[in-house]
């Protein structure tokens, strides 16, 4: 979700702050490569996110999912136990993966973006959702996994094991439904929020929320603090109202290594299993609180990150 945070700046228009000018070094000398220089602005914000709080994505996932040896634990007493049991290595289990995701995830959806732009702009992200989920799901087995009790000994293993033992091609596609059902609320509210305060506060308050793009001074941006702020509420917000489908979609991508893997097949029985053992506050909104912590400072390092990046790459 955070190259779709990203792609919520692409989608809005520039504000001018005044006529652009013509000549040399204008738009048709900077659309060289810009495909390119767009994947790796994604790329690169998706990155510097999903490492700041690559701890507290592997502590969610354990708790989501009610990991035996911390099901017992609030999130803080987790932050402590994790670094406790396995070594502060142990925060970070599942990043190396999330990394080789997060370029293709980030190249695909900008690409497709660009593609898709006239017909819907939410078919981007589902696109790239697609293409790189199989990496989804095994990040997300290594980061459950805990040091005395691996099943899987790195990433091609992981794939190896998976494709053996689950079905084939189709076994890394387990609750990719709740994803794309999710998508669409989070997505929207994420870009609709972002996308009018970013327009709201450059339209009244330009001077005071405004600065101009450091690679086309006829564009006005806004400033770093201001952007961390905006793109921390929007995130806050989307994720308040698609958290059920990520806990479901946890919860089906972990499939045979949780104990009750046969009464959870389905998006509806997952749904159902997770209500009726753990209800709503324990169950399909277990690890909010964490996801708050995490996924402010997440989407304002992508959309900050990706800020600067449109202005390094000369995207603007």
């Amino acid at each position: 979700m955070v190259a779709a945070a990203a792609a919520a700046l692409a989608a809005a228009e520039p504000h001018p702050a005044m006529p652009q000018a013509a000549g040399a070094g204008g738009p048709a000398a900077r659309r060289d490569f810009y495909w390119l220089r767009s994947f790796l602005a994604g790329g690169i914000a998706g990155c510097c996110a999903k490492t700041t709080v690559a701890p507290l994505d592997r502590v969610k996932v354990l708790l989501q999912a009610h990991n035996h040896h911390y099901k017992h634990l609030g999130v803080f007493s987790a932050l402590r136990a994790v670094p406790q049991k396995e070594g502060y290595l142990g925060l970070y289990k599942g990043n190396g993966a999330m990394m080789i995701r997060i370029f293709p995830y980030g190249a695909i959806q900008f690409m497709a973006f660009e593609h898709y732009k006239t017909v819907l702009k939410l078919l981007s992200c589902m696109t790239a959702v697609i293409c790189t989920y199989p990496l989804d799901m095994v990040r997300v087995r290594l980061a459950f996994q805990v040091k005395g009790e691996h099943t899987y000994k790195g990433i091609i293993h992981a794939f190896k094991t998976i494709y053996a033992k689950e079905g084939g091609f189709l076994g890394f596609y387990r609750g990719l439904m709740p994803t794309i059902l999710g998508m669409a609320p989070y997505a929207g509210v994420s870009f609709f929020t972002f996308g009018t305060l970013k327009s709201v506060g450059l339209s009244h308050a330009p001077t005071l929320l405004g600065r101009p793009s450091s690679d086309n001074p006829n564009v006005l941006v806004l400033k770093t603090h201001i952007n961390l702020i905006c793109g921390g509420v929007a995130g806050a917000i989307a994720q308040t109202i698609s958290y059920p489908f990520d806990v479901t979609r946890r919860r089906m991508q972990l499939g045979t290594v949780l104990p009750e893997f046969e009464k959870c097949l389905t998006m509806r029985e997952t749904m159902k299993y997770v209500y009726g053992h753990h209800g709503i506050r324990k169950g399909l909104y277990r690890g909010l609180s964490l996801n708050y912590i995490r996924c402010v400072p997440s989407q304002a390092v992508a959309f900050t990150t990706y800020e600067l990046m449109k202005q390094f790459f000369h995207l603007n």
